[in-house]
């Protein structure tokens, strides 16, 4: 039955008027790419694609078995889910822009015929009693200021390193985040020990503007290092976005109040960053008895 579809649409729309997904992707990639907040990481996306034998294909002479195939390999090769999820949205806009603005109404979008592969379960790692201390004392001073305002504040690893002192405003305790990574401005209210934090990089950073002046990399690699020498298993940055929101849910805020501070726009990408601890809800229960 869908073998006898396909036929239909490809008569209906005639292979030599249509582009080939190499080209497409170079009008896609100037046209839509260009302004994206993601444009450099979706760049990359779309050369893999275009040096791919189905480049030089024309769009609607890609079928569904053919992303099959692509996803399978994928796999196999070792990427991980959500990188091939994002490698077959690219594939799958440029089909839904080329229909509704470029005039290629008959085309389908073979994206939508396939089955994309599951998320893993989401990460609960959460730093154990004593982790956070060893974790400092094998850090440098830098490091350890952004891991203890990581902490306290939620903030994303890119945000941290992205936050100048014009953003930071000590007398009303707030961090004003221009381009955050869910898009939009954030106010985020700074705690007694994340205003301290900043007090003390205020005297100490020899910068002038960056308040931490690391590359992202940088951070990577100097966490993981600290968390070999203390002795830490499975424990990476990000991690901490995570221990941080359930901290905040801890100590008693709301979920309006807490999505306030860590910029999360649904209730569902907040809990996959929220993981109380039962012996603490139960230390609650009884409290409350």
């Amino acid at each position: 039955m869908f073998a006898r579809m396909e036929k239909t649409l490809l008569s209906a729309f005639p292979s030599e008027d249509m582009p080939s997904l190499r080209d497409a992707l170079s009008r896609y990639l100037q046209e839509v790419t260009d302004y994206k907040k993601g444009k450099s990481q979706e760049t990359r996306r779309i050369h893999a694609w275009q040096t791919h034998p189905l480049g030089t294909r024309p769009l609607d002479q890609i079928r569904r078995m053919d992303l099959v195939a692509y996803r399978n390999e994928r796999r196999d090769q070792g990427r991980s889910a959500h990188t091939i999820r994002l490698d077959l949205a690219v594939l799958s806009h440029l089909y839904e822009i080329a229909r509704s603005e470029w005039g290629y109404e008959t085309l389908t979008n073979p994206v939508k015929a396939i089955r994309l592969p599951a998320f893993p379960p989401g990460r609960d790692r959460r730093l154990e009693p004593g982790e956070l201390e060893k974790i400092l004392l094998h850090s440098a001073p830098t490091m350890s200021a952004i891991v203890r305002f990581a902490i306290e504040t939620a903030m994303r690893r890119s945000e941290i390193l992205s936050l100048t002192w014009d953003q930071v405003d000590l007398d009303r305790r707030i961090a004003l985040l221009k381009d955050t990574k869910a898009g939009g401005r954030r106010k985020v209210p700074l705690s007694p020990l994340a205003l301290s934090i900043l007090k003390e990089r205020k005297m100490t950073s020899s910068s002038p503007n960056r308040i931490f002046s690391l590359s992202a990399d940088d951070v990577s690699h100097r966490f993981l290092d600290s968390c070999r020498k203390a002795g830490i298993s499975d424990l990476r940055f990000h991690d901490l976005r995570h221990e941080a929101t359930s901290r905040l849910f801890e100590k008693g805020l709301s979920i309006p109040q807490v999505a306030a501070i860590t910029g999360h726009k649904t209730l569902q990408m907040l809990h996959r960053y929220t993981h109380l601890r039962a012996e603490d809800l139960a230390r609650t229960l009884a409290d409350l008895d």
